[in-house]
């Protein structure tokens, strides 16, 4: 007996990882190389592809694909229906295969809208926070709150997601200052 879940009407390939406590709904495919942390939870339609790596405590909800060469840290929450892009400038009749994806990495804590598209070849910071429908097509700082098509910096965000004010200061009495990437605790 696994000590992870997976609904029936899902597919998981061999040579796959699942941690501990991680919970796989209906209808997804997790494929081949595929590593999942533990107490993850893949809402229905997901597909994991070929080799991609997932941290602990992910959430991803429903109709999302993670492409080959995209990276979730631990912490990470993809909302319904958005979208990850591994190809610059794909074609049908010229396909570049893995060597030809773009990497993205989604670090500690993000948290991705639905319906936002990540365009291949960015990283998102830590604890930043993507607003639904937007169009990301650049690196996204530590607790930026990013929104818009292109999406474009329009504050920012604490650990806990609330919005930060001007102090950069949170109502759960978490407090930063600019450093190096973006924002980091005081």
């Amino acid at each position: 007996m696994s000590d992870y879940f997976v609904h029936e009407s899902s597919y998981v390939d061999e040579d796959v990882i699942i941690g501990k406590n991680t919970k796989v709904w209906h209808f997804c495919h997790i494929q081949k190389g595929a590593r999942i942390g533990e107490n993850c939870s893949f809402g229905q339609n997901v597909n994991v592809s070929n080799n991609v790596v997932i941290g602990n405590g992910c959430k991803v909800q429903n109709n999302v694909s993670i492409y080959e060469g995209v990276e979730l840290k631990d912490h990470v929450f993809c909302g319904p229906s958005m979208v990850f892009t591994n190809d610059l400038t794909p074609r049908a009749k010229y396909p570049k295969g893995p060597l030809g994806y773009k990497k993205t990495i989604l670090d500690t804590g993000s948290t991705v809208g639905a319906n936002a598209t990540i365009v291949c070849g960015h990283s998102l910071g830590k604890w930043c926070m993507i607003a639904s429908g937007a169009v990301v097509t650049k690196d996204v700082p530590d607790h930026a709150l990013f929104a818009g098509v292109p999406a474009k910096q329009i504050g920012w965000v604490c650990e806990c997601g609330n919005i930060l004010d001007e102090n950069l200061a949170c109502s759960c009495n978490r407090k930063y200052k600019k450093g190096s990437n973006g924002l980091i605790k005081r």
